[in-house]
């Protein structure tokens, strides 16, 4: 979800001249993403998105020098969700991932990464993570984002 989300606004800003949040928001949900500008924001904190000149007189979002770096981070936690999970199942308005042991904090560390607007909060133990959401459905959705991960 976010990753795949992220990797668009690196297509969508390396394909075209966006200039703005707003603009980015905008191709974003013409791809079929429901984000909101918050989440815009977030996304260009953590994908180290800079304005650069346009070469007209503007200004154009892109990629900052160190974005082999951010990609490869994003690429590695993406393969140790995979690698650590052993099942992901909901109740109610709780998403529970058991991992093998010893890697909870690091499935953990990857699920706040994500950061999905519905999601409360995360707690992970040795060997298993839990996650609060806002309502049944959204735990229902985020599970079946993440044992898409696991794909």
């Amino acid at each position: 979800m976010k990753f795949k989300r992220q990797e668009k606004i690196l297509q969508l800003i390396g394909e075209r001249m966006i200039e703005t949040q707003e603009e980015l928001l905008s191709a974003l949900q013409e791809c079929g993403f429901k984000v909101t500008q918050a989440t815009i924001s977030r996304d260009i904190k953590e994908l180290n998105i800079i304005k650069v000149s346009d070469g007209k007189g503007g200004y154009k979002y892109a990629r900052h020098e160190n974005h082999e770096i951010l990609a490869e981070s994003a690429k590695r936690f993406h393969n140790v969700f995979k690698e650590a999970v052993k099942n992901i199942d909901c109740a109610q308005n709780i998403v529970l991932i058991k991992t093998y042991m010893g890697m909870g904090s690091a499935v953990g560390a990857t699920v706040d990464l994500m950061q999905p607007d519905f999601m409360l909060g995360s707690i992970a133990g040795d060997d298993t993570v839990l996650i609060v959401t806002r309502t049944v459905e959204n735990a229902e959705e985020l599970c079946v984002v993440l044992k898409k991960l696991l794909s």
